[in-house]
């Protein structure tokens, strides 16, 4: 049988030049075909050219117009519905799971993107369940004021997940002797950062602009990673002598950690008539034992508070 060649979104969003959560779109909305393999969602060569083809004549794509094969991997059925979870920690994957094996209805797709842009995303309608760890420097809380301010006139419901240490990766017996934020400011400390739009970069930002310290008199401020892995391996390797991340991956990596703050981390849902039944399966879901068993099993979460509601507008 001759094979079909296939993209993921990754590659589909390099070849197409745009973000991955507009490729979701593409495929949330039925203008791209996709189907599944494991966890991993895959588009064929052939209903790519079709689709770009399609874009550039500006006519709707007929579907009988795309060449017929037969695809060996179950497509969603008429009834399934794709969700976007927009988010990095690995509890979103665990969440995402339970919600596809619920039997509701719904068919998670995970974008790996952080909570500014996620929440960005979710106002431009693009992601349907985002988390959030925005420190807000006038208030010393998390989330709300960002979720108020870029959420306007959008209903929503705010249903806390778990808390995070949040703190700085340095080598191990700390040998700069880093404390705290102004320490970042010294000529002999190399810093790594984490990537515009993150959570853990607003914490920086803000405690930076709280203490006074401009990001251009930091060596580093520029050199930024993608993830908590990425930051404590450049610490791990030499290449910088701090970074900001969360305190599981310090022993996953095997750097030392110093606390800063405990992070609130919450899902944000658009509270519209469509998705009361995905918010009651959400909420069933951080309710139970099993779940919070698993998350339990990882380590490094507060789950004291999980499913409590933090705020909700309609």
């Amino acid at each position: 049988m001759t094979e079909t060649v296939s993209y993921t979104t990754e590659e589909i969003a390099h070849i197409l030049k745009v973000s991955k959560l507009t490729v979701y779109d593409l495929i949330k909305k039925g203008d791209l075909p996709s189907y599944r393999v494991g966890r991993q969602i895959r588009v064929d060569a052939h209903d790519l050219e079709a689709y770009k083809e399609q874009a550039k004549s500006g006519y709707p794509l007929n579907k009988r117009d795309l060449p017929h094969i037969t695809v060996e991997h179950p497509q969603p059925t008429t009834a399934t519905r794709q969700i976007i979870i927009s988010g990095q920690d690995i509890s979103l994957d665990i969440l995402a799971n339970y919600i596809e094996k619920s039997a509701t209805g719904y068919r998670p797709l995970r974008a790996y993107t952080g909570s500014l842009n996620s929440l960005i995303s979710m106002y431009q309608g693009d992601a349907d369940v985002v988390s959030t760890h925005l420190f807000d420097g006038e208030t010393a809380t998390y989330n709300l004021p960002y979720i108020r301010r870029i959420l306007v006139n959008h209903p929503y419901i705010v249903l806390h997940f778990l808390a995070r240490q949040e703190g700085f990766y340095v080598p191990k017996g700390n040998p700069k002797r880093i404390q705290g934020w102004s320490d970042l400011a010294h000529p002999n400390i190399q810093m790594v950062n984490r990537e515009k739009g993150s959570g853990v970069r607003v914490l920086i930002d803000e405690n930076l602009r709280l203490t006074g310290i401009t990001p251009s008199t930091i060596k580093g401020y520029d050199m930024e990673e993608s993830n908590h892995i990425g930051v404590a391996t450049k610490v791990l390797s030499g290449q910088a002598d701090v970074g900001v991340g969360i305190e599981k991956t310090a022993r996953l990596v095997g750097v030392d950690f110093i606390p800063i703050i405990q992070e609130s981390y919450d899902l944000v849902i658009r509270n519209t008539p469509e998705n009361s039944a995905l918010i009651a399966t959400i909420q069933t879901i951080l309710q139970s034992d099993a779940l919070r068993n698993e998350l339990e099993a990882i380590g490094g979460y507060d789950l004291s508070r999980i499913g409590q509601v933090i705020d909700e507008t309609s």
